[in-house]
């Protein structure tokens, strides 16, 4: 079903997988696993590696399974999803199983989990982790997107280890 690419094969852009169709990142294992819809990132090369970029809140369940695992998964879907990748981002995963109330069906075959549902799905490996601070230079116009006593989000710089697609 699903074949190995080169991330340079990838047909869109970050920009149109990330910012306009969303991912779900997913981590965790056959035992427990947690996903949610993020709309915010970006891929390119850091280090000398193929790297996928996301943003998590502490607060967001996944957090914690981004945290405890060290390679976790980023898929994408066609439109058809969209519903079920709202879902994904507006409810927590502590009060619902997102994956039963999506009929996701998780895939376990790779090194981190993942949707047989998913168009592309991007197997990552973190490598850098670091909570974004106000005092790092954030302009007025990037503080918009925080309250005053908002949690910032923490950066995951991850290699791409794998891309799926169908």
């Amino acid at each position: 079903m699903f074949r190995e690419i080169t991330p340079e094969s990838l047909e869109k852009t970050s920009f149109e997988m990330i910012g306009k169709d969303w991912m779900l990142i997913t981590a965790g294992d056959e035992n427990k696993l947690n996903t949610m819809t993020a709309s915010w990132g970006a891929m390119g090369v850091l280090w000398n590696k193929n790297v996928l970029i996301a943003f998590v809140r502490p607060s967001r369940y996944t957090f914690d399974f981004l945290m405890k695992n060290e390679k976790f998964s980023c898929t994408f879907y066609n439109g058809e999803y969209r519903k079920a990748l709202t879902l994904c981002g507006t409810k927590s995963g502590r009060d619902i199983d997102k994956v039963k109330e999506c009929n996701f069906t998780p895939d376990f075959s790779q090194d981190a989990p993942f949707f047989d549902e998913a168009d592309t799905v991007v197997i990552c490996k973190k490598l850098y982790v670091q909570p974004m601070k106000s005092e790092f230079a954030l302009t007025d116009e990037v503080k918009k997107n925080y309250n005053d006593d908002s949690e910032y989000h923490y950066v995951f710089v991850a290699e791409i280890e794998k891309v799926l697609k169908k």
